[in-house]
């Protein structure tokens, strides 16, 4: 199993763009095989809270692939990312 768990940070004025962007994103990366948990929430203006878990490496894997070429990535690349993964 796959962990991931940290903070997705934007300046304020990008927040709206995250915002629009997520649903999708989540809709997308929850209906991914593998995927066990998936969760993304504003804790603070522009400071979203992350916490993913997969099966395995593998589903991890495919989702880092998926997101790479998704409006998501295309909106949020450049922000602040600050993610523990963990093993289990």
């Amino acid at each position: 199993m796959i962990r991931l768990r940290g903070t997705l940070t934007c300046a304020p004025g990008e927040a709206a763009a995250v915002r629009a962007a997520l649903p999708d994103h989540l809709h997308l990366t929850r209906a991914e095989p593998g995927c066990l948990a998936f969760d993304v929430t504003e804790t603070a203006p522009g400071v979203f809270a992350v916490s993913e878990t997969f099966a395995d490496r593998a589903a991890f894997d495919a989702h880092q692939v998926r997101t790479r070429a998704s409006a998501w990535w295309q909106a949020t690349a450049h922000m602040s990312r600050d993610f523990v993964l963990e093993e289990a």
